[in-house]
């Protein structure tokens, strides 16, 4: 049951062919003709954008609004760290101080 099973090669069931060699053949030199002109591209017809003031400033609103969350989030998390760090190191005084007045003969 935990033995490993080896899988076995399958035995090609088809005819076996040797590879082909393929020879170069010999380069035919063309001569240039007149260029041919090509037409003029033509543009795609796509949909233009065009912004109102209303729109403008929709987009202007929205912007200032998630700057203005991100910002409040971010220095929110700053805040955060800060506090963290500040209790931890009042924590480690603490309990240097309690250490210290425990073991007054040392």
């Amino acid at each position: 049951m935990f033995k490993p099973k080896v899988p076995t090669m399958p035995q090609p069931t088809s005819l076996i062919t040797s590879p082909t060699v393929v020879e170069p053949t010999a380069m035919i030199q063309h001569t240039p003709q007149s260029p041919v002109p090509l037409a003029a591209p033509i543009a795609a017809a796509r949909p233009t954008v065009q912004l109102t003031p209303g729109a403008v400033v929709a987009l202007v609103g929205g912007g200032a609004a998630v700057v203005l969350v991100v910002g409040a989030v971010l220095v929110s998390m700053l805040l955060a760290v800060a506090i963290t760090g500040a209790s931890v190191a009042i924590c480690a005084l603490v309990i240097r101080s309690l250490i210290a007045s425990a073991d007054p003969h040392r």
